[in-house]
């Protein structure tokens, strides 16, 4: 047992070793002496007006947010797909309980107006 805590702790240590790595590396490729133009804002060509600070609405990270949640349950669905003539009728049990927690949280972020835009 304490050798697969050593491989872990091996890929872990190597894991922040590359990212240390590639954070020193950047920092020594980076350009030293930036002139002005290179600091400034870039959007499309055009210079900015006023403040580049804009705020977005919370309605469209929810709404990304339900739609990822979503889409990452419905992923599960593939392997069951796959293997559904060899699971039997305990997993398809369970891919009903799953279906009907997924419309339940469907119905739960309509009814709290989460997938309206206005």
């Amino acid at each position: 047992m304490l050798v697969q805590y050593t491989i872990i702790g091996i890929l872990f240590l190597g894991a922040l070793a590359f990212g240390a790595f590639t954070i020193i590396l950047s920092r020594l490729l980076q350009p030293h002496r930036p002139y002005p133009e290179k600091l400034e804002t870039y959007e499309c060509g055009i210079k900015t007006q006023g403040t580049a600070w804009v705020q977005f609405k919370t309605s469209y990270f929810l709404y990304a947010l339900v739609f990822l949640v979503f889409d990452i349950e419905t992923i599960f669905l593939y392997p069951w797909a796959v293997k559904f003539q060899s699971l039997g009728l305990f997993a398809i049990i369970e891919m009903f309980i799953f279906l009907i927690i997924l419309i339940i949280g469907f119905w739960y972020a309509w009814k709290e107006g989460a997938l309206e835009w206005r």
